[in-house]
């Protein structure tokens, strides 16, 4: 079975962040990540939220781009920005595949 919701720091654990980034881009983007909470508070991240926390990370870090402009290419044109965060990922999936090969060699 697939899991459903992470926690915070299990969602910071899967885009190699730190937890305060994950807080601050969702505190900063609640028009795109809306965690649920629990009956204390804590976030709950869908696997929906991460792909767009990935999104972020990709137009925040790799791009160089405001929070303003992030939150702009956003909104012009999510499927181009997505499509190129999942080419990214396979590309990375490949290269850590090569690694294994070669230190098998």
């Amino acid at each position: 079975m697939e899991k459903l919701l992470w926690t915070i720091g299990e969602t910071a654990a899967l885009l190699d962040e730190n937890v305060s980034a994950i807080r601050f881009w969702t505190n900063s983007f609640p028009d795109f990540i809306k965690p649920s909470r629990t009956q204390k508070g804590d976030r709950r991240y869908t696997a929906d939220d991460i792909q767009t926390l990935k999104e972020l990370r990709f137009l925040l870090k790799d791009k160089g781009l405001s929070l303003e402009g992030a939150r702009q290419r956003l909104q012009a044109d999510r499927a181009k920005v997505s499509g190129r965060v999942k080419a990214i990922g396979i590309l990375e999936g490949i290269r850590d595949r090569l690694s294994e090969i070669k230190k098998g060699l």
